[in-house]
């Protein structure tokens, strides 16, 4: 049984001009210690899914899925008491910000350890010997006196690692570190996903990682989800993934890596995500798609099967050739 299971997973936003779904029928399923990366450029709706699974969306949202388990619990049904259990314990969250995720206002030792006052029964002075230990096992030298300090008082990636500290602090069966590596510079980003692995290693949890650098997906996980304006396009293991991309978007991504550029100018994507008034009727992907034809633009695509990556894409592509043209034509 997977650990993770979600089956159709939308979310609207309500607006002053109407909904906008930001969240358009995404499945996503983690299995006991796997390490899956989600990317997508900004827009896709990679953090907002997992905000949902979360519960952590304003109330101008709106969450529909046909399935939404998580260790056995349909996080649907379960009443508000019964998810708070769940949610900082069982599954923990690595917020994208830092510096705007923790509260100025507390230390980081008081932040740790109102975690563990609200999912365990240590004692103050266990609890303390907890937080000491999670500064320890994050890298954060002279732990006592760092949880002492406030959040503007460590630089980022000291912040970075009490986030992680803090999310860690129950022994979570699945971990989601939502870019984990935004605004820190090359050195600090390798010693946190370094840390982040090893971690997940040694205690066995289910990683999600949600990034845009492929080139740490490449390094760092064993399947990959790609989403596009708020749909799953793609979703391969990472070898496959690199090797023989299905959907154009995917392949434009990757071709889009410096490693891969053959011309002097890297390759880009032209045009942008759309947004609440400009979703094409057909492929979400076709305004910006080279092989898009009238039946891309006229008709949604079905994903297609797991040989083909689950590819949302009428031609799915094979060696970077779209497949089933000329019999569609």
């Amino acid at each position: 049984m997977s650990l993770l299971e979600i089956r159709n997973l939308s979310v609207d936003f309500a607006t002053a001009s109407g909904k906008f779904r930001a969240v358009d029928g995404v499945d996503v399923t983690v299995d006991q210690g796997e390490l899956l990366a989600i990317v997508g450029e900004s827009g896709s709706g990679k953090s907002v899914s997992m905000l949902a699974l979360m519960g952590l969306l304003p109330w101008t949202a709106t969450v529909t899925a046909d399935k939404l388990e998580f260790d056995g619990h349909d996080l649907r049904k379960i009443s508000g008491r019964q998810r708070r259990r769940i949610i900082g314990k069982d599954i923990s969250m690595i917020f994208q910000e830092p510096m705007s995720s923790l509260n100025p206002a507390f230390t980081i030792g008081w932040q740790i350890k109102e975690s563990l006052r609200k999912h365990t029964n240590m004692s103050r002075s266990q609890r303390q010997d907890r937080a000491v230990e999670l500064m320890q096992q994050v890298g954060i030298p002279a732990p006592e006196k760092r949880l002492q300090a406030y959040p503007h008082q460590l630089s980022g990636g000291m912040s970075q690692r009490a986030m992680i500290a803090m999310a860690l602090a129950n022994k979570p069966k699945l971990l989601i570190a939502d870019e984990p590596t935004t605004a820190l510079d090359v050195t600090i980003q390798a010693q946190i996903l370094e840390l982040l692995t090893g971690l997940q290693q040694e205690t066995g949890m289910a990683l999600v990682l949600i990034t845009h650098d492929m080139g740490v997906v490449a390094e760092t996980v064993q399947r990959v989800q790609v989403q596009y304006a708020g749909q799953r396009v793609e979703l391969q293991e990472v070898d496959g993934l690199f090797e023989n991309p299905h959907h154009p978007y995917t392949a434009a991504l990757l071709a889009a890596l410096p490693e891969r550029a053959i011309e002097k100018r890297l390759p880009t994507i032209p045009g942008v995500v759309p947004g609440q008034f400009d979703r094409p009727q057909g492929c979400l992907f076709s305004p910006r798609c080279k092989f898009a034809d009238a039946r891309c633009i006229a008709e949604r695509p079905t994903p297609a099967g797991r040989d083909l990556g689950y590819a949302l894409c009428h031609y799915p592509l094979i060696d970077g050739q779209p497949t089933g043209k000329e019999t569609a034509a």
